[in-house]
């Protein structure tokens, strides 16, 4: 029986952002489809292979963890709703 929101922690990145997106360096790595996203101020977050995220985007509550389903090779990127912050992400398997 596999739960949701359960698994191994693996590499985790982190980001800056502010009025400007922040988008982590490094691309998720070979096996990874899901990842654990916190944002430290509210924030507007996008994944994909070369993502720069707009207001257009998902909102995300500050400091309430969420977990995406990514694929292989993408990144996450936020940016600021009215205030700057850190984009955390962890890989999940």
């Amino acid at each position: 029986m596999q739960y949701w929101g359960t698994g191994y922690l693996g590499t985790h990145q982190s980001a800056s952002y502010t009025g400007t997106a922040g988008t982590i360096t490094n691309a998720v790595g070979t096996g990874t489809n899901r990842v654990r996203v916190v944002v430290t101020s509210a924030a507007y977050v996008k994944i994909g292979s070369s993502p720069t995220a707009t207001s257009s985007d998902v909102y995300m509550a500050a400091d309430a963890p969420e977990y995406f389903t990514i694929r292989p090779g993408e990144k996450v990127s936020a940016i600021q709703v009215s205030a700057a912050g850190t984009l955390h992400v962890t890989e999940v398997s």
